[in-house]
């Protein structure tokens, strides 16, 4: 007789899954200037992260963009990015948070938002923006009154004075318009001087315009347009004896004869911090549009010289940085 063996049946266990390893937070810079006119805005944006514990390629990692001033090139850069995809842009300027805005709902850290809600398609309210934006406002051509008034100071004779803007985008547009008007509420005559493209001929020929309406000095309204050409710009016044002012340190050190305006280092400094509450899980619409507390007064005595401009105590007394 065979004795039958009994077959004892084991169930089969699932081999566990191998862990998935955790996507690197990727942030998206998209800035519509050059390399060059960024450069600033990318530093104190990685220094920021960096006081904050993030070691960037091993925490987080950076996609950095630049649109050379072209907002087509720009928008397109947006469209690769969102499609990477990135966890948050960061962006200088309204133009470029708009584009973000229109093309994708990733959360946003915009630098140089206006600082009232006068743009319902960025943010709602400066407590609550709202929405996938959030970031910090520059006080941009809000100033305008006042570098005009340390222009008067630091030239008591000047009658006209320029304003030099990119009239392609609407905002950009509008501040130039608000610059000649507070020129002229200080009972000086502006000329403005639009240009629409990086052409450097048409920079010139706007220049030697200015000349010829016997202005002065011209104030530029900074955007990624401008801030691709700050060279340009420089050796075009130089040309003409035209004094340049500038409302970023950047502008001064590069031959402004002065810059007044609110801090951008410090501002993406401080973007990073919202940057990485927004990775963390936080939602940009319930972190409030800040407002700057940096704001800066740079002189350069070398163009001062050069323009045979006497800078008086009162200025040099107030200003954060003389360049000599």
């Amino acid at each position: 007789m065979i004795a039958r063996r009994s077959l004892l049946v084991l169930p089969i266990l699932a081999t566990p899954a191998l862990a998935q390893p955790r996507r690197m937070p990727v942030v998206g810079f998209v800035g519509f200037a050059s390399p060059e006119g960024d450069r600033l805005a990318v530093e104190a944006f990685r220094d920021g992260m960096a006081a904050l514990g993030q070691i960037e390629s091993q925490t987080w990692r950076l996609e950095a963009r630049h649109a050379e001033g072209d907002a087509a090139r720009g928008a397109a850069i947006i469209r690769e990015l969102a499609q990477l995809p990135v966890d948050v842009f960061v962006v200088p300027g309204p133009a470029a948070a708009r584009a973000v805005r229109r093309a994708t709902a990733t959360p946003l850290v915009a630098v140089g938002l206006p600082p009232v809600e006068s743009d319902p398609e960025l943010f709602t309210s400066l407590a609550r923006p709202g929405g996938s934006v959030t970031g910090f406002a520059s006080f941009g051509e809000e100033m305008s009154a006042k570098r005009v008034e340390l222009l008067r100071e630091l030239i008591p004779d000047v009658r006209a004075i320029g304003v030099l803007h990119n009239a392609a985008d609407p905002t950009f547009d509008a501040w130039g318009r608000l610059s000649e008007a507070s020129a002229a509420a200080q009972g000086l005559r502006a000329v403005r001087a639009p240009i629409t493209s990086r052409s450097a001929e048409a920079l010139v020929g706007a220049m030697r315009g200015l000349g010829a309406a016997g202005v002065g000095a011209v104030v530029v309204v900074r955007d990624f347009l401008t801030s691709s050409l700050i060279a340009e710009i420089i050796a075009a016044a130089a040309a003409e004896g035209i004094a340049v002012i500038g409302d970023q340190a950047q502008w001064a050190e590069a031959g402004a004869l002065f810059s007044y305006g609110a801090s951008l280092p410090d501002l993406f400094r401080r973007a990073a911090g919202y940057a990485l509450r927004i990775l963390r899980g936080e939602r940009p619409g319930d972190l409030p549009v800040q407002l700057p507390t940096t704001i800066l007064l740079v002189v350069n005595l070398r163009t001062a010289r050069a323009l045979g401009v006497a800078v008086p105590q009162t200025i040099l007394a107030r200003a954060d940085e003389v360049i000599e």
